[in-house]
């Protein structure tokens, strides 16, 4: 018999698991997920010169950018998009906090460095599939995907594949840009690796929690971040 899981929690345990995960990834320095290299590369560009810069930072202020973006590329705002960027800045704030914990982890041989890259991998991916089973408005690269994947009637899955690459493409220009030409830092082989098993891992972790959960609303917080479901709430 399965038992019920909040969807409120799932939304924390999402953000709590891949900011934990993508803080492994980095000390493993086999190279992190192609969706956050840009960010880390915006951060190892920024910090040594403005000292405030932090990852987090550097995230949820791309992220704004890539929301602007999304706007100017749809023609449209919506007041639910700002939920997304809640979203980013939580988890800019977690992943500062879990990279000061990072910091004091040990990461002398190889083979704990990809214990850390394995472990990772597994975090962000439980995260993230965590995030799926949760009404709570995802970050804005989620966002951004099934958006603009819907004004223009493409394969979401196709359109994210897409993505993917050309945020792998930003971060080797980017890293070539700061770290001289043929340097490549943050994007490594590990980042092909992920690329190519994540959505096999989300997808197993996924199966393994509907297996074992049913996901339920603890609040009544579902019609601010889907307005659908109110309409469809007062038409039935």
């Amino acid at each position: 018999m399965k038992r019920t899981f909040s969807t409120e929690l799932a939304y924390v345990l999402g953000i709590v698991f891949v900011a934990w995960g993508v803080v492994l990834m980095e000390k493993a320095d086999f190279g992190v997920s192609m969706v956050v290299a840009p960010a880390y590369l915006l951060y190892r560009w920024l910090s040594p010169a403005w000292s405030f810069v932090t990852f987090g930072m550097a995230e949820y202020c791309l992220q704004a950018v890539l929301l602007l973006a999304m706007c100017l590329l749809l023609r449209r705002f919506r007041v639910s998009y700002l939920f997304s960027f809640v979203t980013a800045v939580v988890y800019g704030f977690v992943l500062d906090a879990f990279m000061l914990l990072g910091a004091i982890l040990p990461a002398g041989s190889v083979w704990l460095r990809a214990i850390y890259y394995v472990l990772g991998m597994l975090f962000c991916a439980a995260g993230v599939s965590a995030m799926f089973h949760t009404y709570i408005s995802p970050e804005v690269y989620e966002l951004f995907v099934k958006e603009v994947s819907d004004r223009f009637g493409a394969n979401i899955n196709r359109f994210k594949t897409g993505y993917d690459c050309v945020s792998c493409l930003i971060g080797v220009a980017m890293s070539f840009l700061t770290f001289g030409l043929w340097h490549f830092e943050g994007v490594k082989w590990g980042t092909i690796l992920c690329a190519l098993v994540n959505g096999y891992v989300i997808g197993r972790f996924s199966a393994f929690y509907e297996k074992h959960w049913t996901f339920c609303d603890r609040f009544p917080w579902r019609k601010y971040f889907v307005p659908d479901a109110a309409t469809q709430m007062s038409a039935k």
